[in-house]
């Protein structure tokens, strides 16, 4: 399976959400929680090319994007197989 780093804040919806869909396909993250470690948001603004909203979500070197990008990966059935590698 390839690693998944997800970009976060406690009291974001679409982060559960993202969080909730990743965990039912039984995959692991890496959870970096912007409100508990602030001096990370510059990397995620880099990595995500300006994106400012949470979550960033990123599975192996791709930026999937948010959590309706996942979500639209799942129904156009390309997560499963990204997932997997």
């Amino acid at each position: 399976m390839q690693p998944i780093e997800i970009y976060t804040s406690p009291l974001c919806g679409f982060c559960h959400a993202a969080k909730r869909l990743l965990t039912a396909k039984g995959a692991s993250f890496t959870e970096i929680d912007l409100s508990r470690a602030p001096e990370r948001r510059s990397e995620m603004l880099s990595r995500a090319n300006g994106a400012r909203t949470v979550p960033q979500i990123f599975i192996g070197d791709l930026h999937v994007g948010g959590c309706d990008e996942l979500h639209a990966m799942d129904r156009a059935g390309k997560l499963d197989p990204l997932l997997k590698g």
